[in-house]
């Protein structure tokens, strides 16, 4: 195959994914809060389960006004969108779905690249807030960047220690050293970096930067029509790339039965797995206040990471 066929292959296919796995999260969410919530408005759109409720709310976007407050500074106003939606899509490009050649760009520094990227959120956060010129976005930003800035620490250290076990950065390296048994070794990790993940995609309990309740709707509060879409999307591909690194770290990736000739469908399953507990999240867990939002990083999850930062470094001399 051609150089340039490969290339535009892999980049189609990350744009797919890009395109679709957060579509079926979010019709995934829809059906799974309207069992767990009784909600019976999701399942009326087409009639037969509610097949049609993602198409109708994409129709309801397109036909909202779409508004820029007078005062508010409209260039930044309009790329915050973009920029929410960026680093993710450079994510995708270099998780493995499968062995081999199933993955964007397979980079040695894959794990570095994935966590400087997902990094660059809080900057689309802080757009949006300061370009809004509305107080309630304000203190929704700055409340999203406190949040943001605090969970990466922890996610950066639960991160390390698999590297660490794995001996490489290289995201196919890892999945590759990965044992069943690190499921044991490597827990507290794996909670401490899904805690944190759930922190950085501002998914519920940990949605205070746009707490309805109290923000109007933080940094959003501005945002309609497509735009206000855009940062929705944003959210559901935040909720792939987090269940995706989830599993390429602490839950083998491709590995199962048979993963020669599957792997790519053990990938697929456990992420949807892990994208279930996302959801079932937000279903059973109220929004944590401010201080108990940093109180959990900085006295729970920071000590949590640390030693089993230690205790990998321990075993891994031992051995």
């Amino acid at each position: 195959m051609p150089l340039w066929l490969e290339v535009l292959v892999r980049v189609v296919g990350v744009v797919a994914a890009f395109l679709v796995l957060p579509l079926v999260v979010g019709q995934t969410e829809h059906k799974v809060m309207a069992h767990m919530q009784g909600r019976l408005g999701p399942m009326y759109a087409g009639a037969y389960h509610g097949w049609a409720q993602l198409i109708a709310d994409g129709i309801k976007f397109v036909q909202k006004e779409d508004v820029t407050p007078a005062a508010a500074d409209r260039t930044v106003f309009r790329l915050a969108p973009i920029v929410a939606l960026v680093p993710y899509l450079l994510v995708l490009l270099v998780i493995p779905l499968g062995p081999g050649d199933l993955v964007g760009q397979n980079l040695d520094v894959g794990l570095f690249f994935v966590l400087a990227v997902l990094g660059v959120g809080v900057v689309a956060v802080l757009m949006s807030a300061w370009a809004s010129a509305n107080k309630y976005s304000l203190l929704g930003g700055l409340r999203g960047a406190a949040q943001l800035l605090g969970y990466e620490l922890p996610m950066v250290l639960a991160a390390a220690s698999v590297a660490m076990a794995a001996g490489t950065l290289s995201l196919t390296g890892i999945v590759e050293a990965w044992r069943p048994w690190w499921l044991l070794w490597q827990l507290p990790a794996l909670v401490v970096f899904f805690v944190a993940g759930l922190a950085e995609i501002r998914r519920p309990p940990f949605d205070m930067p746009i707490a309805d309740s109290e923000l109007v709707f933080g940094y959003l509060t501005e945002y309609t029509g497509l735009r206000f879409a855009f940062f929705l999307l944003a959210e559901y591909v935040g909720i792939v790339v987090i269940a995706a690194l989830t599993t390429v770290l602490f839950l083998g990736g491709w590995k199962g039965p048979f993963d020669d000739q599957l792997g790519w469908l053990w990938t697929l399953v456990k992420i949807f797995a892990v994208a279930f507990v996302v959801i079932w999240f937000r279903v059973a867990y109220p929004r944590l206040r401010e201080d108990q939002l940093q109180r959990l990083c900085w006295l729970v999850l920071v000590p949590v990471s640390l030693g089993q930062l230690v205790l990998t470094a321990a075993v891994r001399v031992a051995l």
